[in-house]
C-alpha cells in the first residue's frame, strides 16, 4: 500500500491526557503499572478489582463515561489538527471508531432503571446504544461525515485505522479520523472476572507466573491522510505502511493456541507494506497477560520473526494502563511510534521469569536505539486478528494495492428463525456449539448457510464475514444483567460471550471455517450500507476473496423498549446473507 499519515492525534489514558497518555518515559526510565484496586468494583463483591482507570479530574462527574472519554480524545484531536492541517474541514471525511461495549455504562442504569419499574428517559435511551457515545462526534465533524462503528472488540481501533487505511488509498475520502474508546464498569469487570480473565495483581505478560489482565479505559482518535498529500512535509506522528486481519476459525473467547491466524494477519501487513520482517525492529503486542492469549501470541511472534526474535523488543503497554478494549490497538500503537520518534526502545514494568515460549526481548527499562517501524498485534473475541505495520518514516518505494471490481454473487434469503437442523448439516458446529448459540449468532449461522447453499465452496483461508447489526448484543446483555443482578458476581463463565457485539461474526467464521477479516459494524440507521461498503473495500483491495455481508439483528424486549423510549427506528428483527467477490 502507498503509506498513510498519522498527521494529528488525540488521546486520553490512565496516564493522562494528550501525548502524556501515551507517554513511555525517558531513556532509562522503569515504567510502572497503574493497575491497583478498585474501590468501587470491591464495593461491588468482586474477589479481583484491579483496574486501571483514567483520572477523575480529566472526566466530568457525571454523564456517560465511555462518552466523555471519547469527547475528551476528540476535543485533543481538533486541536492537533487545526495547527497540522487548518483547512482539514473542507476534506471529505471519513469517521471510524472501535469500540468494545458501546454506551454500556449508560446501558447499565437504563437496565437497572427499568428493572426497578421505571421509565428510561430518551437520552439516557439513546447513550445506550453501541453507538449512543459517538454523537459527540458531530461537535467537530458535523453530520456530513461518513461515520463507521467498528465493533470489533478488543481488536476494534487497529482494524478502524486499517480500514481507514484502505478508504483513503481507495480515493472515497481524503481524511479519516479514526481509533477507538471503552470505559470500564461493573458488568464488564464482573464479565471479564466470571470468564477467569482478570488478576488480583499487577499484570505480568509473557511471564510464567502470569494469571490474568486488568481493564483500563481510555480512548485515542488519529488523523490519517495520504502521505503523497503532505508533499515535502513530515506526519508528526508516523505512517501506516501495511494493514492484514484474519480470524482463527476457532473458539469464540480463546484463541487458537498455534497463534497461525495472527501470524496471518501480521504477514498480510507486511506484504502490505512491501517489508520482510527483519525491517522490524519492535512489536507493539497484544500482551493481555492472561494464560493462553499470551501463549499464542509467543508462537506467532516465534513464527514471524524465528531466529531473529531474541533481538526484537516487544512492548506490552497493557501492563501500564490496563487492556482498554477497544481503546487498545489505537493507544498502544501512538505509545509505540512516539517511543520510536523519540529513539526509545520501550519497556514494560519489571518482569520476572519468562514463559519459556516468549523468546522476545522484553525490557525492564527504556533503552536508547534506533528503531524505524513496529508491528501492532491486535486480538480479539470471535478469533478477530489484526496487524499494522507502523513506522516513523514514510518507508521505501510504495506499491500501491491493484484494485479489483467487485460484485454480489448471491443474496440469500431472510431469515427470522434458527435452523439448529441446516446447521447440523451445513456448518462444523457440534450439538453442543449448535446448543448453546445465543439466537443473534444462529441467525447470523443460519443466514449464511441458506446463502451458501447457491454457491459453490469458497476458499475458507480468504473468505472474510462483516456483520451489519443496529442491535448488536443489547439482548444478550440484559439476560447477563439479570443474572448479574441475581447472581452477584458469581455469574457462570458461559454467559459473558453472547454480550460481545462481534460474536455473530465470530461464530459464522468458525462454522465454516472462514479465516478472513471477520467484524461487526453497527448503530445508526445504515450499518449495513457501511457493512457493505467495508466489505466491498477488502475484496476490492484483496484482503478477501470473498467476503460474507450478513444483515443480523434480534430485537427483542430490551431493543423494543430502548428504541421506543430514544424514539429511533426499531430495526427489522432476523439475518439476510449476501456473498461478494471479485467480478468474473
Amino acid at each position: 500500500m502507498r503509506p498513510i499519515a498519522i498527521v494529528a492525534a488525540g488521546a486520553v489514558s490512565p496516564l493522562g491526557r494528550g501525548e502524556q497518555a501515551t507517554a513511555v518515559g525517558a531513556p532509562g526510565e522503569r515504567p510502572s503499572s497503574l493497575v491497583t484496586d478498585d474501590p468501587a468494583l470491591a464495593r461491588g463483591g468482586l474477589k479481583k478489582p484491579r483496574t486501571a482507570r483514567v483520572p477523575a479530574l480529566l472526566l466530568p462527574p457525571e454523564g456517560d463515561r465511555a462518552r466523555s472519554l471519547l469527547a475528551l480524545a476528540m476535543r485533543e484531536l481538533v486541536t492537533e489538527l487545526e495547527v497540522e492541517l487548518p483547512a482539514w474541514r473542507s476534506r471529505r471525511l471519513g469517521v471510524l471508531v472501535g469500540t468494545s461495549a458501546g454506551g454500556m455504562p449508560s446501558l447499565e442504569r437504563a437496565l437497572a432503571v427499568h428493572a426497578a419499574g421505571g421509565t428510561v428517559d430518551g437520552d439516557l435511551a439513546r447513550a445506550s446504544f453501541y453507538d449512543g457515545p459517538l454523537e459527540v462526534l458531530s461537535q467537530a465533524f458535523g453530520h456530513a461525515a461518513r461515520v463507521v462503528n467498528v465493533l470489533g472488540a478488543c481488536a476494534a481501533s487497529t482494524l478502524a485505522l486499517g480500514l481507514g487505511a484502505r478508504m483513503l488509498e481507495a480515493g472515497d475520502v481524503d481524511l479519516v479520523v479514526a481509533g477507538g474508546y471503552d470505559a470500564l464498569c461493573a458488568f464488564l469487570a464482573v464479565g471479564f472476572e466470571a470468564l477467569g480473565a482478570t488478576t488480583a495483581r499487577t499484570p505480568l505478560p509473557f511471564q510464567s507466573a502470569r494469571d490474568g489482565m486488568a481493564l483500563g479505559e481510555g480512548a485515542a482518535l488519529v488523523a490519517l491522510v495520504r502521505a503523497a498529500d503532505l508533499g515535502e512535509r513530515h506526519a508528526r506522528h508516523g505512517y501506516v505502511l501495511g494493514f492484514g486481519a484474519t480470524s482463527d476459525a476457532t473458539h469464540v473467547t480463546a484463541p487458537d493456541p498455534t497463534g497461525k491466524g495472527l501470524a496471518a494477519a501480521a504477514v498480510a501487513a507486511l506484504a502490505d507494506a512491501s517489508l520482510p520482517a527483519s525491517a522490524v525492529d519492535v512489536v507493539s503486542a497484544h500482551a493481555t497477560a492472561t494464560l493462553h492469549n499470551d501463549s499464542a501470541e509467543a508462537h506467532a511472534l516465534a513464527s514471524i520473526f524465528g531466529a531473529r526474535l531474541a533481538s526484537v523488543t516487544v512492548h506490552p503497554f497493557k501492563a501500564v494502563i490496563g487492556h482498554t478494549l477497544g481503546a487498545a490497538g489505537a493507544l498502544e500503537a501512538l505509545a509505540t511510534l512516539g517511543a520510536l520518534r523519540h529513539g526509545i526502545l520501550p519497556a514494560g514494568p519489571p518482569h520476572g521469569a519468562l514463559d519459556a515460549s516468549f523468546h522476545g526481548r522484553l525490557l525492564d527499562e527504556n533503552q536508547r536505539g534506533e528503531a524505524a517501524r513496529c508491528l501492532k498485534l491486535s486480538a480479539a473475541f470471535g478469533g478477530t486478528n489484526a496487524a499494522l505495520v507502523l513506522g516513523t518514516g514514510p518507508g521505501g518505494v510504495a506499491v500501491p494495492r491493484p484494485r479489483r471490481r467487485v460484485v454480489r454473487l448471491v443474496e440469500g434469503p431472510r431469515v427470522t428463525t434458527p435452523d439448529l437442523d441446516l446447521l447440523a448439516r451445513r456448518t462444523r458446529l457440534d450439538e453442543v456449539r449448535r446448543a448453546r448459540l445465543e439466537r443473534a449468532s444462529a441467525l447470523a449461522v443460519t443466514a449464511v448457510a441458506r446463502a451458501l447453499e447457491m454457491l459453490e465452496p469458497l476458499a475458507p483461508a480468504t473468505t472474510g464475514v462483516v456483520v451489519g447489526t443496529v442491535a448488536a448484543s443489547l439482548e444478550a446483555n440484559e439476560l447477563f444483567d439479570v443474572r448479574r443482578r441475581e447472581a452477584g458476581v458469581s455469574v457462570e463463565p458461559r454467559r459473558f460471550p453472547a454480550t460481545s457485539p462481534n460474536l455473530p461474526a465470530g461464530v459464522c467464521s468458525i462454522a465454516f471455517d472462514f479465516r478472513g477479516p471477520s467484524f461487526a459494524v453497527g448503530g445508526g440507521p445504515l450499518p449495513m450500507e457501511e457493512a457493505f461498503a467495508l466489505a466491498t473495500e477488502l475484496v476490492a483491495a484483496g484482503d478477501a476473496e470473498h467476503v460474507v455481508v450478513v444483515s443480523c439483528d434480534d430485537v427483542g424486549p430490551t431493543t423494543r423498549m430502548l428504541a421506543g423510549s430514544a424514539r429511533v427506528e426499531l430495526p427489522e428483527d432476523g439475518a439476510q446473507a449476501v456473498v461478494l467477490g471479485p467480478a468474473g
